[in-house]
């Protein structure tokens, strides 16, 4: 059988884009371990390593201090079942109009015959010029790069790209024809006169994600839920603090409750229940859900302080009652008697991880968890 190929850049989607001229510069890709290993573990690709990198053997670029970072990388994904079954690198500059120079193919000359299957290898870079390289050899490509940007390609490149996307997961799913392990995310705009809200939630991250409301003890206790969760959450709220804080937590609440409806999906593999017991000091917190499609707010917490700082203790209980009802879910919370800023921290770092345990998804198995046949 013809072999198709995976041909793969390396900066920009291995390592962080840059001259990496020094071990100290070695940076990977999130997620690039595991992706790159299914895909190796299937048997399905030949690996063939396709890479600029300018100048090399200059005396802006040493030949060593390309040699050393890069036999690392290669080691460190060797060590991680990642191999190479070939490596194209060329080493020239720009203006040396060099044919084995991306997008040219003068490296890549081998493939051009009956024993590799072209019309169904992939070529995956960040940049135009991987993009363009594909098509000058024949073969499709996926663009590393934000899915916003898949508007701006121009039509003879829009026809052989087959994935626009930076997450690694979701290209190895793809390119596995494994659906079901996919990332599961989702992104949500809200826009009302009194907040604009955006919201995007991966439900299989690694905690990344950058979190902005403009109320400073609340983007405390979001963190607590994208660290604790494990969960890719990026939210930026704007809105009318001069009122106060209700209306902005208001509305982050029931813009992440629809994220986490719309990442789930149909629920279909999921634990669906997820309860935590956390201790914070002096305080114990309990929280318990259910992605039921039900929405019901169970709230046995008594503050003694208005206020945490600047922030009302009230609009804790609002957050989690917005939650709950756009996310479709059963919550209930209980914390003892303490500190108010321990009870609020122990509550949102509880949730947090009943989260994590609820939409745990098992990969062998598509059941929904209900006997009702839907959620």
């Amino acid at each position: 059988m013809p072999k198709r190929v995976l041909f793969l850049d390396r900066d920009g989607i291995i390592v962080e884009e840059t001259q990496v001229d020094s071990l100290e510069k070695i940076n990977y890709i999130p997620g690039v371990f595991s992706a790159l290993g299914r895909l190796c573990k299937s048997g399905l690709w030949y690996l063939a390593m396709v890479s600029n990198q300018d100048g090399v053997g200059t005396p802006s670029f040493l030949q060593e201090d390309f040699d050393i970072p890069h036999q690392r990388i290669l080691d460190t994904l060797a060590g991680e079942g990642i191999l190479f079954d070939a490596q194209h690198i060329d080493f020239s500059l720009p203006q040396d109009a060099c044919p084995g120079r991306k997008p040219g193919i003068g490296m890549l000359g081998e493939y051009q015959n009956e024993a590799y299957d072209l019309a169904n290898s992939v070529m995956i870079g960040d940049r135009l010029t991987d993009l363009q390289l594909a098509k000058n050899l024949g073969c499709k490509a996926i663009w590393f790069a934000d899915p916003s940007l898949a508007t701006q390609l121009e039509e003879s490149l829009a026809s052989i790209c087959l994935l626009v996307s930076d997450n690694w997961a979701q290209i190895a799913s793809f390119l596995l024809d494994e659906s079901h392990l996919s990332p599961r995310m989702a992104a949500v705009n809200r826009s009302t006169k009194e907040t604009q809200i955006s919201v995007n939630l991966n439900l299989d991250g690694g905690a990344l994600g950058t979190i902005h409301t403009h109320v400073p003890f609340f983007d405390h206790m979001l963190e607590q839920v994208k660290r604790h969760s494990g969960c890719d959450l990026d939210i930026q709220a704007h809105g009318d603090l001069e009122v106060d804080e209700h209306h902005t937590v208001e509305d982050v609440g029931l813009a992440l409750g629809q994220a986490f409806f719309e990442a789930l999906g149909d629920k279909r593999g999921i634990n669906r229940y997820g309860f935590e017991l956390l201790p914070m000091d002096e305080v114990l917190a309990q929280v318990a859900l259910d992605f039921s499609g039900r929405p019901y707010l169970q709230w046995n917490v008594e503050f003694k302080r208005e206020y945490v700082g600047e922030f009302p203790t009230e609009m804790v209980q609002h957050f989690f009652k917005s939650f709950s009802d756009s996310a479709r879910c059963n919550l209930s919370m209980t914390v003892g008697e303490g500190n108010a800023h321990h009870q609020c921290e122990a509550l949102f770092k509880a949730f947090a991880r009943a989260v994590r345990s609820a939409v745990h998804r098992n990969p062998y198995s598509m059941q929904l968890p209900s006997t009702k046949g839907v959620l």
